[in-house]
C-alpha cells in the first residue's frame, strides 16, 4: 500500500511503499477513503521545535480520516467489516486518574494517530476498534474525515454554560474556529462576532457571524462594544496568537467565559489578576473531545442536517499531489484540503 510518512528528521514527508498491517487483538483494519491535512500535520512537515520536540521517525502522519473497515482482529464485535467510519485519533490508557474519573480527553498517557502511532495518510491503517465510530453510509467519507477536529469546536462551544442565547466572540478563523461559528449559530447563540487578520479565511463565516472583524483594520474592542454595548459573555479563542487572547479576555463582560482552545507557540504573558481573577472570568482549558459525549453531541447537527460542514472542504486532491496539498495549506488559501489515498 502508499502511505504519506515522515522517514527523516527534516523538513517534508514522503510518499512510501509498506505492506497492508494486519489487526491484532481488540483492533480493526480502516481502507481509508479520505485524509484531511491539519495544523498539527503541517508543524510536522515543517519540521518545527514541537515536531521536533514530539515525533519519532518513521511514522505515517495523519489523524483526520474515515473510511470502511476491511477486517476485524480477534474479540472485536463492533464495529463490523463493511461499516463506515470516522475515527477518534486519540488512544487512552483507561487506567489513570483522569480515565477512571471519566475524563478520558485528558488521558494521561494517550497516544494520538499520527502523531505517536501509525495513521491515516494511508491506504489501509491499524486503530483500535473502540476508537471507531460508525456513520450513517450515506455521509460522504470527506464530511465523515472531519468529524474528528468538528469535535474540537463542539467541545469548545459546549464547554462551561453553552452558547444559548449568549453573546459570543469568536477569534481565529481557522477549521475548527469556523466550525465554532457553525455551532454557536445553529445552537442560538447571538449575536456572533468572529475575528480573524486572513480575509480569506474569514468569509466563510460570514454566513454563521453577525460581525466579522479583521483585527489589522479596526479596533476589536470597539466593534464588540458597539454591536454589544458592552462586551462578550463567552470568549472562544482557537488563535493561539498572543495579542488575540489578551484582545479576547478584555473583550468579555465581568463573569463572563472564555474557553481556550488555542495553542501558543511559545509561553506567554498576561495580567492574571486584571484580565481573569478580578473580573470573574471563568477559563476553561480545551482538550480534544469529551469521549463520547461529544462525538454524540456533533454527529447530532451534522445527521440532522442543522450543520453542513462541506463549505469548509474547499479542496481535494489526489494523495500523490501531497505536496500541492501542503503547500495550499500553507498559504492560508484553503480551510480544509482532502487527501484520496488511492489517487
Amino acid at each position: 500500500m502508499r502511505a504519506l510518512a515522515k522517514l527523516a528528521h527534516e523538513e517534508g514527508l514522503t510518499l512510501v511503499e509498506r505492506p497492508v498491517p494486519e489487526p491484532g487483538p481488540g483492533e480493526i483494519l480502516v481502507r481509508v477513503e479520505a485524509a484531511s491535512i491539519c495544523g498539527t500535520d503541517l508543524h510536522i512537515w515543517r519540521w518545527d521545535a514541537w515536531a521536533r520536540g514530539r515525533i519519532r521517525p518513521p511514522l505515517v502522519t495523519g489523524h483526520e480520516f474515515s473510511g470502511v473497515v476491511e477486517a476485524v482482529g480477534p474479540g472485536v464485535k463492533r464495529p463490523q467489516v463493511g461499516d463506515h467510519v470516522s475515527l477518534e485519533s486519540h488512544i487512552v490508557c483507561h487506567a489513570c486518574p483522569a480515565c477512571r474519573t471519566g475524563n478520558y480527553h485528558v488521558c494521561l498517557n494517550t497516544e494520538i494517530l499520527g502523531v505517536d502511532r501509525d495513521g491515516g495518510f494511508a491506504e489501509y491503517v491499524v486503530v483500535p476498534a473502540e476508537n471507531a465510530w460508525v456513520n450513517p453510509k450515506d455521509l460522504p467519507f470527506e464530511v465523515a474525515a472531519i468529524l474528528e477536529p468538528f469535535g474540537n469546536a463542539v467541545h469548545t462551544v459546549y464547554a462551561g454554560s453553552g452558547v444559548s442565547g449568549k453573546s459570543v466572540l469568536i477569534t481565529g478563523a481557522g477549521p475548527i474556529g469556523l466550525m465554532a461559528a457553525m455551532v454557536a449559530w445553529a445552537s442560538g447563540a447571538g449575536p456572533i462576532l468572529v475575528s480573524d487578520p486572513n480575509p480569506y479565511r474569514l468569509s466563510f463565516a460570514r454566513p454563521y457571524a453577525d460581525r466579522l472583524v479583521n483585527p489589522l483594520e479596526e479596533d476589536l474592542l470597539e466593534v464588540v462594544r458597539r454591536v454589544t454595548g458592552s462586551g462578550v459573555e463567552v470568549l472562544l479563542e482557537f488563535s493561539g496568537n498572543e495579542a488575540a487572547i489578551h484582545q479576547g479576555l478584555k473583550a468579555l463582560i465581568p463573569g463572563g467565559e472564555a474557553r481556550i482552545l488555542g495553542i501558543p507557540s511559545d509561553p506567554i504573558r498576561f495580567d492574571l489578576a486584571g484580565e481573569l481573577v478580578m473580573r470573574g472570568i471563568t477559563a476553561f482549558g480545551i482538550a480534544g473531545r469529551r469521549l463520547w459525549q461529544t462525538w454524540m453531541q456533533g454527529t447530532a447537527l451534522v445527521y440532522s442536517g442543522r450543520v453542513d460542514l462541506t463549505p469548509l472542504l474547499t479542496h481535494r486532491l489526489p494523495m500523490s499531489r501531497y505536496r500541492e496539498a501542503f503547500g495550499l495549506l500553507a498559504s492560508g488559501q484553503a480551510v480544509k484540503v482532502i487527501l484520496d489515498p488511492r489517487a
